[in-house]
């Protein structure tokens, strides 16, 4: 089954452009899918990942952050916590269209971002993605 494309609006308003990729069969689930920086939805990781889920019943929505791909906005004044927004703003779509997630995904930056729109402490998500911490340059 192809891929279902729409946009969505992020907490600015701006469209963010979307595939939901389902199963040929019954839905077990639905996964939402967080690529790695300046990548997009169409990321060969994204693509493969969603269709190993699709064989084992589970959608995956995967979408291009704000100002990558053909989402709207500026890349240039995008931030990690705009992309966790975008995530959450992802999320809501999907609960309000189907129903909320039952997993999150990410890939290398997208990989962090998940674990923070979880609602885990950045200090944890620095150290288990290896991020350097606030002593090191970084701050939340």
């Amino acid at each position: 089954m192809p891929a279902e494309r729409f946009d969505f609006p992020n907490a600015q308003g701006q469209k963010l452009a979307a595939l939901l990729d389902r199963p040929d069969g019954p839905t077990r689930a639905i996964a939402l899918f967080a690529h790695c920086f300046t990548c997009g939805k169409h990321n060969r990781a994204a693509r493969h990942i969603a269709e190993g889920l699709k064989l084992h019943g589970i959608a995956v929505l995967r979408f291009d952050f704000t100002g990558l791909g053909a989402s709207e906005g500026e890349f240039a004044n995008t931030t990690f916590s705009s992309n966790v927004d975008d995530l959450v703003a992802a999320a809501d779509h999907l609960r309000q269209a189907l129903t909320a997630p039952a997993i999150l995904i990410g890939h290398s930056l997208g990989g962090a971002a998940v674990l923070a729109a979880a609602g885990l402490p950045f200090s944890w998500i620095a150290k288990s993605c290896r991020l350097p911490m606030a002593s090191e340059g970084l701050s939340p």
